[in-house]
Protein backbone atom coordinates (compact mmCIF):
# COMPACT_ATOMS: atom_id res chain seq x y z
CA UNK A 1 0.00 0.00 0.00
CA UNK A 2 1.02 3.49 -1.04
CA UNK A 3 2.56 5.41 2.43
CA UNK A 4 0.93 8.45 1.94
CA UNK A 5 -2.39 6.81 2.30
CA UNK A 6 -1.89 6.81 6.16
CA UNK A 7 -0.63 10.53 6.52
CA UNK A 8 -2.67 13.19 8.29
CA UNK A 9 -2.66 16.62 9.57
CA UNK A 10 -2.09 16.82 13.10
CA UNK A 11 -1.63 20.56 14.81
CA UNK A 12 1.14 21.47 16.78
CA UNK A 13 -0.76 22.25 19.92
CA UNK A 14 -2.21 18.33 19.56
CA UNK A 15 1.00 17.10 21.08
CA UNK A 16 1.05 16.27 25.13
CA UNK A 17 3.74 17.38 26.55
CA UNK A 18 2.99 16.12 30.21
CA UNK A 19 0.96 12.86 31.17
CA UNK A 20 -2.38 13.06 32.75
CA UNK A 21 -2.43 13.12 36.50
CA UNK A 22 -3.73 11.08 37.94
CA UNK A 23 -2.74 8.80 34.90
CA UNK A 24 -6.64 7.10 34.38
CA UNK A 25 -7.94 10.46 34.15
CA UNK A 26 -6.48 10.81 30.67
CA UNK A 27 -9.52 10.92 27.91
CA UNK A 28 -10.13 7.35 25.63
CA UNK A 29 -11.85 7.75 22.20
CA UNK A 30 -13.81 4.32 21.94
CA UNK A 31 -13.55 2.84 18.32
CA UNK A 32 -16.96 0.23 18.60
CA UNK A 33 -16.71 -2.57 15.71
CA UNK A 34 -19.56 -0.64 13.65
CA UNK A 35 -17.18 2.33 13.61
CA UNK A 36 -19.26 4.39 16.48
CA UNK A 37 -17.28 6.95 18.22
CA UNK A 38 -17.83 7.24 21.71
CA UNK A 39 -15.59 10.01 23.88
CA UNK A 40 -14.74 7.78 27.53
CA UNK A 41 -11.97 8.43 30.30
CA UNK A 42 -9.71 5.57 31.17
CA UNK A 43 -11.16 5.02 34.32
CA UNK A 44 -14.26 4.03 32.46
CA UNK A 45 -12.28 1.09 30.74
CA UNK A 46 -13.86 -1.89 33.09
CA UNK A 47 -17.46 -0.89 31.87
CA UNK A 48 -16.34 -1.71 28.18
CA UNK A 49 -15.20 -5.26 29.47
CA UNK A 50 -16.83 -8.05 30.15
CA UNK A 51 -16.08 -10.94 32.90
CA UNK A 52 -13.31 -13.37 31.94
CA UNK A 53 -11.62 -11.18 29.39
CA UNK A 54 -7.92 -11.00 29.54
CA UNK A 55 -5.67 -8.08 29.65
CA UNK A 56 -2.36 -8.32 28.41
CA UNK A 57 -0.08 -5.52 29.59
CA UNK A 58 3.60 -5.38 28.93
CA UNK A 59 6.20 -5.40 32.10
CA UNK A 60 9.84 -3.61 29.98
CA UNK A 61 11.28 -1.06 32.02
CA UNK A 62 12.87 1.65 30.03
CA UNK A 63 16.49 2.35 30.48
CA UNK A 64 18.16 5.78 30.92
CA UNK A 65 19.31 5.27 27.29
CA UNK A 66 19.98 9.00 25.94
CA UNK A 67 23.85 9.91 27.36
CA UNK A 68 25.70 12.84 26.59
CA UNK A 69 29.29 13.27 25.97
CA UNK A 70 32.37 14.16 23.94
CA UNK A 71 35.09 12.61 21.51
CA UNK A 72 38.44 12.38 23.08
CA UNK A 73 41.53 11.60 21.44
CA UNK A 74 41.54 13.57 18.64
CA UNK A 75 42.55 17.96 18.60
CA UNK A 76 39.08 18.67 18.65
CA UNK A 77 36.15 17.44 21.51
CA UNK A 78 33.19 17.81 19.53
CA UNK A 79 29.97 17.12 21.88
CA UNK A 80 28.43 14.29 21.21
CA UNK A 81 24.85 12.51 21.82
CA UNK A 82 23.87 8.85 21.82
CA UNK A 83 20.28 7.60 22.21
CA UNK A 84 21.13 3.17 22.70
CA UNK A 85 18.51 1.42 20.82
CA UNK A 86 19.61 -2.10 20.87
CA UNK A 87 21.48 -4.11 23.19
CA UNK A 88 24.10 -6.48 21.35
CA UNK A 89 26.30 -8.41 24.11
CA UNK A 90 27.52 -7.74 27.27
CA UNK A 91 29.57 -4.89 26.22
CA UNK A 92 28.30 -3.52 22.82
CA UNK A 93 25.36 -1.34 22.18
CA UNK A 94 24.17 -0.05 18.77
CA UNK A 95 22.96 4.10 18.99
CA UNK A 96 21.57 6.65 17.37
CA UNK A 97 24.17 9.84 17.45
CA UNK A 98 24.49 13.15 16.39
CA UNK A 99 26.54 14.62 14.61
CA UNK A 100 27.55 11.14 13.39
CA UNK A 101 29.79 12.67 10.85
CA UNK A 102 32.34 13.89 14.11
CA UNK A 103 32.66 10.06 14.57
CA UNK A 104 34.70 7.16 12.87
CA UNK A 105 35.26 3.65 13.46
CA UNK A 106 38.18 3.78 16.03
CA UNK A 107 36.98 7.01 17.80
CA UNK A 108 36.35 7.12 21.46
CA UNK A 109 33.71 9.06 22.80
CA UNK A 110 33.49 9.87 26.84
CA UNK A 111 29.88 10.16 28.43
CA UNK A 112 29.59 12.24 31.15
CA UNK A 113 27.55 14.42 33.18
CA UNK A 114 28.46 17.05 35.70
CA UNK A 115 26.98 16.46 38.79
CA UNK A 116 26.83 12.88 38.29
CA UNK A 117 29.13 10.29 39.37
CA UNK A 118 29.73 6.79 37.75
CA UNK A 119 32.56 4.51 39.36
CA UNK A 120 35.41 6.86 38.10
CA UNK A 121 33.19 9.85 36.34
CA UNK A 122 32.66 8.58 33.25
CA UNK A 123 31.98 5.84 30.07
CA UNK A 124 34.26 5.61 27.65
CA UNK A 125 33.15 3.92 24.34
CA UNK A 126 34.89 3.10 21.18
CA UNK A 127 32.81 3.46 17.80
CA UNK A 128 33.13 -0.02 16.60
CA UNK A 129 31.18 0.29 13.55
CA UNK A 130 29.48 2.97 11.55
CA UNK A 131 26.16 2.27 9.67
CA UNK A 132 23.44 4.27 7.75
CA UNK A 133 21.32 7.45 9.04
CA UNK A 134 24.04 8.20 12.76
CA UNK A 135 23.45 4.65 14.05
CA UNK A 136 26.56 3.40 14.77
CA UNK A 137 28.07 0.28 17.41
CA UNK A 138 29.49 0.79 20.52
CA UNK A 139 32.31 -1.19 22.68
CA UNK A 140 31.97 0.15 26.24
CA UNK A 141 34.88 0.39 28.85
CA UNK A 142 32.24 -1.60 31.04
CA UNK A 143 30.57 -5.02 31.02
CA UNK A 144 27.36 -6.68 32.02
CA UNK A 145 26.02 -5.05 35.43
CA UNK A 146 28.72 -2.79 36.12
CA UNK A 147 28.09 -1.35 32.33
CA UNK A 148 24.08 -1.22 33.20
CA UNK A 149 24.85 0.68 36.48
CA UNK A 150 26.99 3.51 34.75
CA UNK A 151 24.39 3.83 31.96
CA UNK A 152 21.59 4.24 34.63
CA UNK A 153 23.62 6.73 36.63
CA UNK A 154 24.88 9.01 33.32
CA UNK A 155 21.79 8.54 31.20
CA UNK A 156 18.42 10.25 30.99
CA UNK A 157 14.87 8.87 30.02
CA UNK A 158 15.02 8.77 26.08
CA UNK A 159 11.85 11.49 25.48
CA UNK A 160 10.85 11.34 21.59
CA UNK A 161 11.76 14.06 19.64
CA UNK A 162 8.24 15.30 19.44
CA UNK A 163 8.52 15.97 22.97
CA UNK A 164 12.23 16.80 23.96
CA UNK A 165 12.45 19.22 21.04
CA UNK A 166 10.11 21.53 22.96
CA UNK A 167 11.14 21.54 26.44
CA UNK A 168 13.98 19.98 28.48
CA UNK A 169 13.59 16.48 30.05
CA UNK A 170 13.38 16.46 34.00
CA UNK A 171 13.19 14.55 37.02
CA UNK A 172 9.44 13.87 36.55
CA UNK A 173 10.11 12.35 33.03
CA UNK A 174 12.02 9.49 34.70
CA UNK A 175 8.53 8.79 36.63
CA UNK A 176 6.42 9.73 34.11
CA UNK A 177 7.85 7.50 31.50
CA UNK A 178 7.82 4.36 33.22
CA UNK A 179 4.37 2.25 33.08
CA UNK A 180 3.57 0.77 36.60
CA UNK A 181 4.23 -2.37 35.61
CA UNK A 182 8.06 -2.03 34.35
CA UNK A 183 9.77 -4.65 35.85
CA UNK A 184 12.58 -5.54 32.94
CA UNK A 185 14.90 -3.74 31.85
CA UNK A 186 15.78 -3.22 28.22
CA UNK A 187 13.30 -0.96 26.34
CA UNK A 188 14.03 2.40 24.63
CA UNK A 189 10.64 3.64 24.63
CA UNK A 190 8.19 3.17 26.88
CA UNK A 191 5.29 1.13 26.14
CA UNK A 192 3.18 4.26 26.19
CA UNK A 193 -0.67 2.79 26.51
CA UNK A 194 0.69 1.15 29.69
CA UNK A 195 0.97 4.75 31.04
CA UNK A 196 -2.64 5.23 31.79
CA UNK A 197 -2.96 2.79 34.42
CA UNK A 198 -3.07 3.19 37.97
CA UNK A 199 -3.14 0.70 40.84
CA UNK A 200 -6.76 1.57 41.50
CA UNK A 201 -7.53 0.77 37.89
CA UNK A 202 -5.90 -2.48 37.70
CA UNK A 203 -8.36 -3.30 40.83
CA UNK A 204 -11.29 -1.97 39.28
CA UNK A 205 -10.21 -4.76 36.60
CA UNK A 206 -9.93 -7.47 38.49
CA UNK A 207 -13.34 -6.88 40.68
CA UNK A 208 -15.12 -6.78 37.34
CA UNK A 209 -13.35 -10.07 36.50
CA UNK A 210 -10.91 -9.40 33.99
CA UNK A 211 -7.87 -10.59 34.43
CA UNK A 212 -4.33 -9.30 33.99
CA UNK A 213 -1.54 -10.91 32.60
CA UNK A 214 2.25 -9.49 31.79
CA UNK A 215 5.16 -10.61 28.82
CA UNK A 216 7.89 -8.93 27.77
CA UNK A 217 8.75 -6.60 24.68
CA UNK A 218 12.03 -4.21 24.61
CA UNK A 219 10.46 -1.73 22.68
CA UNK A 220 13.33 -0.58 20.15
CA UNK A 221 13.07 3.27 18.64
CA UNK A 222 12.66 1.89 15.49
CA UNK A 223 9.06 0.99 16.19
CA UNK A 224 7.91 5.29 16.50
CA UNK A 225 9.74 6.32 12.96
CA UNK A 226 7.78 7.21 10.55
CA UNK A 227 7.71 5.09 6.86
CA UNK A 228 9.70 6.72 4.60
CA UNK A 229 9.32 4.71 1.28
CA UNK A 230 6.60 5.39 -1.07
CA UNK A 231 5.56 1.34 -0.88
CA UNK A 232 4.59 0.36 2.85
CA UNK A 233 6.20 -3.41 1.54
CA UNK A 234 9.19 -1.17 0.98
CA UNK A 235 9.56 -1.23 4.68
CA UNK A 236 11.89 -2.97 7.01
CA UNK A 237 11.07 -3.12 10.96
CA UNK A 238 14.03 -3.16 13.92
CA UNK A 239 13.63 -6.19 15.27
CA UNK A 240 13.07 -6.01 18.97
CA UNK A 241 13.45 -9.02 21.67
CA UNK A 242 9.92 -10.15 23.64
CA UNK A 243 9.11 -13.00 25.75
CA UNK A 244 6.05 -14.59 26.77
CA UNK A 245 5.99 -17.70 29.23
CA UNK A 246 4.62 -21.20 28.86
CA UNK A 247 2.03 -20.03 32.07
CA UNK A 248 0.53 -16.97 30.41
CA UNK A 249 0.13 -18.57 26.96
CA UNK A 250 -1.58 -21.21 28.49
CA UNK A 251 -4.09 -19.16 30.42
CA UNK A 252 -4.80 -16.99 27.41
CA UNK A 253 -5.78 -20.63 25.50
CA UNK A 254 -7.72 -21.46 28.43
CA UNK A 255 -9.71 -17.80 28.87
CA UNK A 256 -10.29 -17.76 24.88
CA UNK A 257 -11.50 -21.52 24.87
CA UNK A 258 -13.89 -20.40 27.54
CA UNK A 259 -15.34 -17.52 25.36
CA UNK A 260 -12.84 -14.92 27.06
CA UNK A 261 -11.12 -12.03 24.68
CA UNK A 262 -7.49 -10.82 24.28
CA UNK A 263 -7.37 -7.28 25.11
CA UNK A 264 -4.16 -6.28 24.11
CA UNK A 265 -2.81 -2.75 26.11
CA UNK A 266 -0.59 -1.19 23.12
CA UNK A 267 0.68 -2.32 20.16
CA UNK A 268 3.73 -3.87 21.63
CA UNK A 269 1.67 -6.45 23.42
CA UNK A 270 -0.15 -7.03 20.36
CA UNK A 271 2.80 -7.39 18.02
CA UNK A 272 4.10 -10.04 20.32
CA UNK A 273 0.95 -11.95 21.03
CA UNK A 274 0.47 -11.60 16.78
CA UNK A 275 4.05 -13.23 16.74
CA UNK A 276 3.76 -15.85 18.99
CA UNK A 277 0.20 -17.23 17.70
CA UNK A 278 -0.23 -19.94 15.23
CA UNK A 279 -2.30 -20.13 12.16
CA UNK A 280 -5.33 -21.60 14.13
CA UNK A 281 -5.18 -18.89 16.79
CA UNK A 282 -3.09 -21.63 19.49
CA UNK A 283 -0.51 -18.53 21.92
CA UNK A 284 3.11 -20.27 21.90
CA UNK A 285 5.33 -19.63 24.68
CA UNK A 286 7.72 -17.03 23.15
CA UNK A 287 11.06 -15.83 23.24
CA UNK A 288 12.89 -14.48 20.92
CA UNK A 289 12.80 -11.50 18.47
CA UNK A 290 10.18 -10.38 16.10
CA UNK A 291 9.91 -7.58 13.29
CA UNK A 292 6.22 -8.16 12.81
CA UNK A 293 4.96 -5.39 10.33
CA UNK A 294 1.29 -5.36 10.83
CA UNK A 295 -0.57 -3.25 7.74
CA UNK A 296 -3.95 -3.83 6.20
CA UNK A 297 -5.37 -7.37 5.13
CA UNK A 298 -3.16 -8.37 8.04
CA UNK A 299 -5.52 -10.98 9.55
CA UNK A 300 -5.54 -11.02 13.09
CA UNK A 301 -5.20 -14.56 15.25
CA UNK A 302 -4.81 -13.30 18.96
CA UNK A 303 -5.96 -10.07 19.71
CA UNK A 304 -9.53 -9.10 20.07
CA UNK A 305 -9.71 -5.44 22.01
CA UNK A 306 -6.88 -3.09 21.61
CA UNK A 307 -6.00 -0.09 23.88
CA UNK A 308 -3.40 2.22 22.35
CA UNK A 309 -2.16 5.88 22.10
CA UNK A 310 -2.45 8.15 19.44
CA UNK A 311 0.00 7.51 16.86
CA UNK A 312 2.23 9.83 13.98
CA UNK A 313 1.40 10.25 10.67
CA UNK A 314 3.22 7.59 8.19
CA UNK A 315 3.88 5.65 11.08
CA UNK A 316 3.97 1.34 11.31
CA UNK A 317 1.85 2.11 14.50
CA UNK A 318 -1.05 4.33 12.91
CA UNK A 319 -0.88 1.18 9.76
CA UNK A 320 -1.28 -0.93 12.54
CA UNK A 321 -4.26 0.49 14.16
CA UNK A 322 -5.54 0.57 10.62
CA UNK A 323 -5.05 -2.53 9.75
CA UNK A 324 -6.93 -3.52 13.29
CA UNK A 325 -9.82 -1.04 12.77
CA UNK A 326 -9.89 -0.06 9.44
CA UNK A 327 -8.23 2.41 7.51
CA UNK A 328 -11.17 5.18 6.83
CA UNK A 329 -12.80 4.13 10.46
CA UNK A 330 -9.51 5.47 12.26
CA UNK A 331 -8.74 8.69 10.15
CA UNK A 332 -12.76 9.55 10.69
CA UNK A 333 -11.76 8.48 14.63
CA UNK A 334 -8.22 10.72 14.59
CA UNK A 335 -10.53 13.51 12.84
CA UNK A 336 -12.59 13.39 15.68
CA UNK A 337 -10.02 13.57 18.33
CA UNK A 338 -8.14 16.30 16.93
CA UNK A 339 -11.57 18.46 16.49
CA UNK A 340 -12.33 17.01 20.01
CA UNK A 341 -8.93 18.52 21.82
CA UNK A 342 -7.48 15.07 22.36
CA UNK A 343 -3.78 14.78 23.22
CA UNK A 344 -1.62 13.04 21.04
CA UNK A 345 1.56 10.56 21.38
CA UNK A 346 3.26 9.11 24.11
CA UNK A 347 1.99 11.26 27.44
CA UNK A 348 -1.34 11.65 25.27
CA UNK A 349 -4.40 10.56 25.32
CA UNK A 350 -5.59 6.66 24.46
CA UNK A 351 -7.81 4.40 21.91
CA UNK A 352 -9.99 1.38 22.87
CA UNK A 353 -10.35 -0.11 19.55
CA UNK A 354 -12.69 -2.91 19.02
CA UNK A 355 -11.25 -5.18 15.72
CA UNK A 356 -13.31 -4.66 12.41
CA UNK A 357 -15.64 -6.79 11.91
CA UNK A 358 -14.88 -9.33 8.98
Amino acid sequence: MRTDLFDFELPATSIALRPASPRDTARMLVVQPDGVLRDRSVADLPQWLEPGDQLVVNDTRVISAQLKGRRIGRETEPKIEATLIKRLDGSRWRALVRPAKKLAPGDVVRFGNEGKVCLLGHLDAEVEAKGDEGEITLSFSFHGPALDQAIADLGAPPLPPYIASKRTPDDRDAADYQTMFAANEGAVAAPTAGLHFTPELEAALRRHGVELHRLTLHVGAGTFLPVKVEETSEHRMHAEWGSISADTAAALNAARASGGRIVAVGTTSLRLLESATTEDGTIQPFDGETSIFITPGYRFRAVDILMTNFHLPRSTLFMLVSAFSGLDTMKRAYAHAIARGYRFYSYGDACLLFRARD
